[in-house]
Protein backbone atom coordinates (compact mmCIF):
# COMPACT_ATOMS: atom_id res chain seq x y z
CA UNK A 1 0.00 0.00 0.00
CA UNK A 2 1.56 3.28 -1.25
CA UNK A 3 0.67 7.09 -1.35
CA UNK A 4 0.72 9.13 -4.07
CA UNK A 5 0.36 12.29 -5.73
CA UNK A 6 -0.46 14.49 -8.90
CA UNK A 7 -1.78 17.69 -9.47
CA UNK A 8 -3.04 19.72 -12.27
CA UNK A 9 -4.14 16.89 -14.85
CA UNK A 10 -6.32 19.60 -16.82
CA UNK A 11 -8.39 16.59 -18.46
CA UNK A 12 -10.62 17.30 -21.21
CA UNK A 13 -12.06 14.43 -22.39
CA UNK A 14 -15.50 16.25 -22.37
CA UNK A 15 -14.42 19.04 -24.62
CA UNK A 16 -11.29 18.24 -26.23
CA UNK A 17 -10.98 22.09 -27.50
CA UNK A 18 -9.55 22.70 -24.12
CA UNK A 19 -6.67 20.44 -24.42
CA UNK A 20 -3.11 21.37 -22.76
CA UNK A 21 -1.78 19.70 -25.84
CA UNK A 22 -0.92 23.10 -27.31
CA UNK A 23 1.52 24.42 -24.69
CA UNK A 24 4.97 23.41 -24.44
CA UNK A 25 5.42 20.44 -22.19
CA UNK A 26 1.99 19.14 -22.33
CA UNK A 27 1.92 16.96 -25.77
CA UNK A 28 -0.24 13.87 -25.14
CA UNK A 29 -0.44 14.63 -21.86
CA UNK A 30 -3.28 12.69 -21.32
CA UNK A 31 -2.01 10.17 -22.35
CA UNK A 32 1.23 9.99 -20.34
CA UNK A 33 -0.97 10.31 -17.24
CA UNK A 34 -2.86 7.03 -17.72
CA UNK A 35 0.25 5.08 -18.78
CA UNK A 36 2.44 6.87 -16.05
CA UNK A 37 -0.47 5.81 -13.48
CA UNK A 38 -1.24 2.40 -14.60
CA UNK A 39 2.34 1.42 -14.25
CA UNK A 40 3.23 2.96 -10.89
CA UNK A 41 -0.32 3.04 -9.26
CA UNK A 42 -2.24 -0.32 -8.01
CA UNK A 43 -5.51 -0.74 -6.74
CA UNK A 44 -4.36 -1.06 -3.04
CA UNK A 45 -2.84 2.52 -3.26
CA UNK A 46 -4.02 5.93 -2.77
CA UNK A 47 -3.46 9.18 -5.03
CA UNK A 48 -3.73 12.54 -4.00
CA UNK A 49 -5.28 14.80 -7.04
CA UNK A 50 -4.31 18.53 -5.42
CA UNK A 51 -6.51 20.83 -7.94
CA UNK A 52 -7.38 21.70 -11.66
CA UNK A 53 -9.00 18.37 -12.55
CA UNK A 54 -11.15 18.59 -15.28
CA UNK A 55 -12.03 21.30 -17.58
CA UNK A 56 -15.63 21.16 -17.42
CA UNK A 57 -17.51 23.61 -16.47
CA UNK A 58 -20.05 21.82 -15.07
CA UNK A 59 -20.38 18.02 -12.78
CA UNK A 60 -22.29 17.17 -16.32
CA UNK A 61 -19.86 18.46 -18.02
CA UNK A 62 -16.37 16.84 -16.21
CA UNK A 63 -18.10 13.35 -16.13
CA UNK A 64 -16.21 11.82 -18.81
CA UNK A 65 -12.74 13.04 -16.96
CA UNK A 66 -13.97 11.49 -13.34
CA UNK A 67 -14.93 8.41 -15.33
CA UNK A 68 -11.38 8.44 -16.93
CA UNK A 69 -10.28 8.86 -13.11
CA UNK A 70 -12.53 6.04 -12.27
CA UNK A 71 -10.80 3.66 -14.54
CA UNK A 72 -7.90 4.36 -13.24
CA UNK A 73 -5.84 1.82 -10.08
CA UNK A 74 -6.13 3.23 -6.32
CA UNK A 75 -8.25 5.47 -4.35
CA UNK A 76 -8.22 9.12 -5.53
CA UNK A 77 -8.44 11.93 -3.27
CA UNK A 78 -9.13 15.31 -5.06
CA UNK A 79 -9.05 18.86 -3.80
CA UNK A 80 -10.40 22.06 -5.55
CA UNK A 81 -7.95 23.91 -7.97
CA UNK A 82 -8.76 27.38 -9.75
CA UNK A 83 -9.84 26.05 -12.97
CA UNK A 84 -12.34 23.45 -10.99
CA UNK A 85 -15.04 25.29 -12.17
CA UNK A 86 -17.60 22.27 -11.87
CA UNK A 87 -16.90 22.00 -7.86
CA UNK A 88 -19.79 22.40 -5.97
CA UNK A 89 -20.81 21.49 -2.54
CA UNK A 90 -19.47 18.32 -1.06
CA UNK A 91 -22.74 16.12 -1.07
CA UNK A 92 -23.59 17.52 -4.39
CA UNK A 93 -20.19 16.21 -5.77
CA UNK A 94 -20.66 13.06 -3.80
CA UNK A 95 -24.26 12.24 -5.20
CA UNK A 96 -23.07 12.71 -9.29
CA UNK A 97 -20.18 10.60 -8.38
CA UNK A 98 -22.59 8.29 -7.04
CA UNK A 99 -24.61 8.62 -10.07
CA UNK A 100 -21.79 8.03 -12.29
CA UNK A 101 -20.48 5.18 -10.30
CA UNK A 102 -17.38 7.11 -9.41
CA UNK A 103 -16.79 5.13 -6.17
CA UNK A 104 -13.10 5.19 -5.65
CA UNK A 105 -13.05 9.25 -5.89
CA UNK A 106 -12.85 11.00 -2.18
CA UNK A 107 -13.34 14.62 -1.85
CA UNK A 108 -10.99 16.42 0.61
CA UNK A 109 -13.35 19.79 1.98
CA UNK A 110 -13.03 20.65 5.46
CA UNK A 111 -12.05 17.29 6.37
CA UNK A 112 -9.20 14.49 6.21
CA UNK A 113 -8.89 11.19 5.40
CA UNK A 114 -6.19 8.17 7.12
CA UNK A 115 -3.39 6.96 5.39
CA UNK A 116 -1.42 4.68 8.03
CA UNK A 117 -0.79 6.91 10.88
CA UNK A 118 -1.22 10.12 8.72
CA UNK A 119 -3.67 12.48 8.03
CA UNK A 120 -4.39 13.55 4.63
CA UNK A 121 -4.99 17.00 4.73
CA UNK A 122 -5.38 20.57 2.84
CA UNK A 123 -7.87 22.96 0.82
CA UNK A 124 -7.38 24.96 -2.62
CA UNK A 125 -5.29 27.66 -0.91
CA UNK A 126 -5.01 31.02 -2.21
CA UNK A 127 -3.04 33.38 -4.59
CA UNK A 128 0.56 35.27 -2.59
CA UNK A 129 1.21 38.82 -2.17
CA UNK A 130 -2.66 40.27 -2.20
CA UNK A 131 -0.91 43.61 -1.57
CA UNK A 132 -3.86 45.34 -3.31
CA UNK A 133 -5.88 44.31 0.13
CA UNK A 134 -8.42 43.53 -2.25
CA UNK A 135 -11.37 42.78 -0.62
CA UNK A 136 -12.86 39.79 -2.17
CA UNK A 137 -8.98 38.18 -2.34
CA UNK A 138 -9.12 38.47 1.31
CA UNK A 139 -12.56 36.91 2.06
CA UNK A 140 -11.52 34.03 -0.45
CA UNK A 141 -8.06 33.78 1.95
CA UNK A 142 -9.67 33.75 5.17
CA UNK A 143 -11.93 31.15 4.03
CA UNK A 144 -9.35 28.75 2.65
CA UNK A 145 -7.28 29.38 5.83
CA UNK A 146 -10.33 28.28 7.76
CA UNK A 147 -10.75 25.09 5.88
CA UNK A 148 -7.08 24.28 6.36
CA UNK A 149 -7.04 24.63 9.66
CA UNK A 150 -10.20 22.69 9.91
CA UNK A 151 -8.99 19.64 7.93
CA UNK A 152 -5.66 19.88 10.15
CA UNK A 153 -7.72 20.29 13.22
CA UNK A 154 -10.13 16.85 12.15
CA UNK A 155 -7.17 14.83 11.41
CA UNK A 156 -5.04 15.38 15.23
CA UNK A 157 -8.25 14.86 16.66
CA UNK A 158 -7.81 11.06 15.50
CA UNK A 159 -4.15 11.77 16.78
CA UNK A 160 -2.52 11.73 13.19
CA UNK A 161 0.20 13.14 11.78
CA UNK A 162 -1.45 15.65 9.10
CA UNK A 163 0.50 15.93 5.85
CA UNK A 164 -0.71 19.11 4.25
CA UNK A 165 -1.39 19.17 0.35
CA UNK A 166 -2.84 22.46 -1.52
CA UNK A 167 -2.97 23.80 -4.84
CA UNK A 168 -1.41 27.10 -4.61
CA UNK A 169 1.89 26.95 -3.58
CA UNK A 170 2.29 29.21 -0.19
CA UNK A 171 5.68 30.58 -1.53
CA UNK A 172 6.42 31.45 -5.33
CA UNK A 173 9.66 33.41 -6.03
CA UNK A 174 9.74 36.68 -3.40
CA UNK A 175 5.64 36.61 -2.84
CA UNK A 176 4.90 34.52 0.57
CA UNK A 177 1.34 33.95 1.29
CA UNK A 178 2.24 34.38 5.45
CA UNK A 179 -1.58 33.43 6.25
CA UNK A 180 -1.34 29.81 5.25
CA UNK A 181 2.27 29.86 5.75
CA UNK A 182 0.68 31.05 9.41
CA UNK A 183 -1.20 27.68 9.98
CA UNK A 184 1.36 25.50 8.76
CA UNK A 185 3.90 26.64 10.72
CA UNK A 186 1.25 26.82 14.18
CA UNK A 187 0.40 22.85 13.61
CA UNK A 188 4.29 22.03 12.96
CA UNK A 189 3.54 20.38 9.31
CA UNK A 190 6.79 18.81 8.21
CA UNK A 191 5.64 17.99 4.45
CA UNK A 192 3.58 20.66 1.85
CA UNK A 193 2.73 19.46 -1.57
CA UNK A 194 1.73 22.17 -3.85
CA UNK A 195 1.11 22.34 -7.17
CA UNK A 196 -0.54 25.16 -9.90
CA UNK A 197 2.54 26.29 -11.39
CA UNK A 198 3.54 25.53 -14.76
CA UNK A 199 6.63 26.22 -17.37
CA UNK A 200 10.26 25.30 -16.79
CA UNK A 201 10.85 29.13 -15.84
CA UNK A 202 8.05 29.20 -13.63
CA UNK A 203 9.21 26.35 -11.59
CA UNK A 204 12.55 27.42 -11.11
CA UNK A 205 10.71 29.88 -8.84
CA UNK A 206 9.46 27.44 -6.57
CA UNK A 207 10.81 26.22 -3.77
CA UNK A 208 11.36 22.52 -3.64
CA UNK A 209 12.97 21.92 -0.28
CA UNK A 210 13.30 22.26 3.25
CA UNK A 211 12.48 25.60 4.01
CA UNK A 212 12.00 27.29 7.74
CA UNK A 213 11.54 23.53 8.47
CA UNK A 214 8.88 22.63 6.02
CA UNK A 215 9.49 20.27 3.43
CA UNK A 216 8.11 21.55 0.24
CA UNK A 217 7.00 19.21 -2.61
CA UNK A 218 5.86 20.69 -6.29
CA UNK A 219 3.48 18.65 -8.02
CA UNK A 220 2.55 19.96 -10.90
CA UNK A 221 1.78 17.73 -13.86
CA UNK A 222 4.13 18.95 -16.18
CA UNK A 223 6.61 19.57 -13.50
CA UNK A 224 6.67 15.53 -13.01
CA UNK A 225 6.56 15.03 -16.33
CA UNK A 226 2.87 13.00 -15.57
CA UNK A 227 4.10 10.32 -13.51
CA UNK A 228 2.75 10.17 -9.86
CA UNK A 229 5.43 11.26 -7.23
CA UNK A 230 5.52 8.45 -4.52
CA UNK A 231 4.87 10.66 -1.29
CA UNK A 232 5.40 7.27 1.25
Amino acid sequence: MSLYVLADLHLCFGDPSKTMSIFSGWTNYQELIEKNWTELVRDEDTIVLPGDISWGMSLSGAAADFRFIESLPGTKIIIKGNHDYWWTTKKKMEEFLASEGCESIKILHNNHYRYAEYGICGTRGWVNGTDTKDEQDEKVLRREVQRLETSIQSALKEKLTPIVFLHYPPIFGANFNYDILDVLYRYKIKDCYYGHIHGRSAHDLCVKNTYDGINFHLIAGDYLQFAPEKVM
